[in-house]
This record gives structure tokens, sequence and C-alpha cells, in this order.
């Protein structure tokens, strides 16, 4: 706050309009602050009860699974995604508003909803799970059905974003580059994508997080293996704060240090 105690009146003014939006948004920041540091505090009173689950193997293997499963649900959703949003971002066409909806749905249902449209979907005698069942693959209360789950509920944020991304990619440039010879993919791999790569990899960031946070569509579809929300909820139910408190903690530590990691790229080249 050093900076505004040297403004004069005139700068005051100048800026009221940043000064009236910082004082509206720190009832958001403070709004997660309070919320999340309570909660650290808290546990901070307990500080043997966090170590003692930063040892305990299942909270460990729980906390692995949300992790590596929300990778592998990023992965797929880049794999498909990118090049989706790459052709709604360069193609107008009847019924686009249609697909881009029907990409959005994930955000707009219940979480719950979702993980039954899922179970119908997969389970033993379900339109896909059915197939799969007779190829050896199962999808309910395993890895993969984990996956799928976070996939279906977090997809919005890769394909969203990486289509802005590509919207803010001047066309003269891919054009440019079409008439000295180069080939669409080749377009694509040197001007395009590297261009829209960071709104890509803020995508893929934000798509990881909301997958390892998911909780309702993976309890349905996929109770076990246990994953850290499910264990979180576990434990609640059955022992109360005391016990859901430090897994939480420890969670939100985890995946707050892998945020803080992956954005670092971004950070030093401002």
């Amino acid at each position: 706050m050093k900076i505004f105690s040297s403004w004069t009146w005139e700068q005051v003014k100048r800026e009221k309009i940043f000064i009236f939006s910082l004082l509206l948004g720190s009832v958001l920041v403070a709004f997660v602050v309070i919320t999340l540091g309570n909660m650290f505090y808290k546990q901070a009173e307990d500080f043997s009860g966090l170590i003692a689950v930063a040892v305990d193997p299942v909270v460990l293997k729980s906390i692995w699974i949300s992790i590596s499963m929300a990778l592998a649900a990023t992965l797929v959703a880049f794999v498909f995604g990118v090049p989706l949003a790459y052709f709604l971002a360069r193609k107008n066409f009847w019924g686009k508003s249609v697909i881009e909806g029907i990409v959005d749905i994930p955000l707009m249902i219940p979480h719950v909803v979702a993980g039954i449209a899922l179970y119908g979907v997969f389970m033993r005698y379900g339109v896909i799970g059915a197939p799969l069942r007779s190829l050896g693959i199962v999808v309910t209360d395993a890895y993969l059905g984990i996956v799928v789950a976070m996939l279906f509920m977090s997809l919005p944020y890769l394909v969203d974003t990486a289509r802005e991304g590509f919207k803010e990619v001047d066309p003269r440039l891919e054009n440019v580059a079409r008439s000295l010879g180069a080939s669409h993919w080749r377009t694509f791999r040197e001007i395009s994508f590297p261009l829209a790569f960071p709104s890509i990899l803020s995508g893929a960031i934000l798509t990881w997080g909301r997958a390892i946070s998911e909780f309702s569509a993976v309890l349905i579809l996929a109770y076990h293996p246990i994953s850290a929300p499910i264990l979180i909820y576990e434990k609640f139910t059955s022992f109360g704060l005391r016990v859901s408190r430090p897994i939480s903690v420890l969670l939100i530590s985890i995946c707050l240090v892998i945020f803080i990691v992956l954005r670092l790229p971004r950070w030093r080249k401002r």
C-alpha cells in the first residue's frame, strides 16, 4: 500500500476506477483467504495431526491417485480438445453455437447428475460400458472410471481457453505462411499453436485443477480406488472435522505448490 500513500489527489481521481475495482475485488480475495486461511490456522494448532497424515500410506496413495488421474484426464482433453478449439476458432458454420453449448454443458449441470449420466453410459450394460466390457475393459470402480469422470467435468476449461487463444492469433499470419508454401499442418505447428500456447497452457492448468477436485461424478462412477476427495468425504462422515481437515490441508498444500511451479514460466516472462 506504499504506492497509494505517495499519490496526489489528482492521481487518485485519475485512477479511481482502478481503486474502485480493487476494493470490490478484494471482497472476493478476502472470501477465499478467510475460508482457507481459517482451515490452515485451525490445523496449525494440531500440527502433529498434519504430520501423521503426511506419512500415512493410505492418504498418500489417494492423493497420488487424484493427481495422476487428473493428469491423465488433462492429457486426453489436450489431445482431443486442442483440435476442436482450433476448428471452432477458425470456422463459422451452422450449428456452431450448438457444439459450443454441448462442450459447456458440464459447467452447467450438477456434478451428481453428470455422475449418474456417466454411470448409465459406462456401467456393465451401458451403451459404451457393454462393448468395452466385452473387450475386457472395465470403467466403473476402476482407474479408468476416475479419468472418465474427471475428463467430463473439466474438458470445457481447456476447449474454451484454447479457442480464445486461437482467436487471438491473427489469421493473416497463417495466410502469409500458406502463401509462402507452408502446408496446413506446418502452419498450425509453427504459427498457430506456438502463438496460442500460453492460453492452451492456462487451459490445461485449469483443467487439471478442476479434475483433481472432482468429487460427485467420481463418487458415483468410481468410488474405488479411493481418490483424495472421496477419502476426505469418507473421513468426514465417519470421524468428523478433526480427521478430515488435515488431509484437506495436505491436498491443498500439494496442489498449491504444483500450481505455482506450473505458472512459474509465465511469471518469469512478465
